[in-house]
């Protein structure tokens, strides 16, 4: 596909990524029945996003353009903001669903294994979730509210009304919904103001990196 499919390659990726979670209690019950690990649906859910993110790669004209290093110190600095509201404490008025558990993903697991599969959780939450999240929420999401033709929009030139109502949504995309808004706003005015894709992609990176070593070496892995 070119760029005369602009939305779908900005949506596939997402709507991939979103359908595995929408199927997460049938992937249990199929892993079950074939004795499978349901934790390994991860690796396969992250090898499908970024299949299709290579797919649609030329399509991305706005990951073209380079960021400047002072940028990227900016946006560490944002991505390390998120990771500290993320990890607070939160009443359960500012969660979404009931209160998540934590259990360990490489309990039984030989050490070869738990290295792949965290490895992979890591690096997955990292390096892909960040770009395939950045292009639909920020990059699509973010403009397509204040146009339909929202490649012709120049992020800075995004309203306050397109920036809060794209936070809003990416905020009920996840189980701590508060700090996923105030993650959305941080990410969506990195966009606005540098006007470079990776900006917010690299603070979305450093957010879920970081979290991702804090977790394995904490062990609160119900933030996974």
């Amino acid at each position: 596909m070119t760029n005369q499919h602009p939305i779908l390659s900005r949506v596939i990726p997402f709507a991939a990524y979103i359908l595995f979670l929408a199927l997460g209690d049938y992937l249990i019950l199929l892993c079950n029945s074939v004795g499978v690990d349901v934790k390994w649906v991860y690796v396969v859910k992250i090898v499908t996003v970024l299949t299709l993110l290579l797919y649609f790669w030329r399509d991305y004209s706005e990951l073209k353009l380079k960021p400047k290093v002072r940028d990227l110190a900016f946006a560490a600095i944002a991505g390390l903001l998120v990771l500290w509201v993320w990890i607070l404490p939160y009443p359960a008025w500012a969660t979404l669903g009931d209160d998540v558990h934590g259990f360990n993903p490489i309990q039984g697991q030989d050490s070869a294994a738990a290295i792949l599969w965290l490895s992979t959780r890591v690096l997955g939450a990292a390096l892909i979730v960040p770009i395939m999240e950045e292009l639909f929420w920020r990059s699509f999401v973010m403009r397509w509210v204040d146009n339909n033709n929202f490649l012709s929009i120049s992020p800075d030139k995004v309203t306050t009304y397109a920036l809060v109502i794209s936070a809003c949504l990416f905020a009920m995309e996840h189980q701590l919904w508060l700090a996923g808004l105030f993650a959305g706003i941080v990410y969506g005015l990195l966009y606005k103001i540098y006007k470079n894709l990776w900006v917010p992609i690299f603070a979305h990176a450093v957010t879920n990196g970081l979290l991702g070593i804090w977790i394995v070496i904490t062990g609160n892995w119900q933030y996974w």
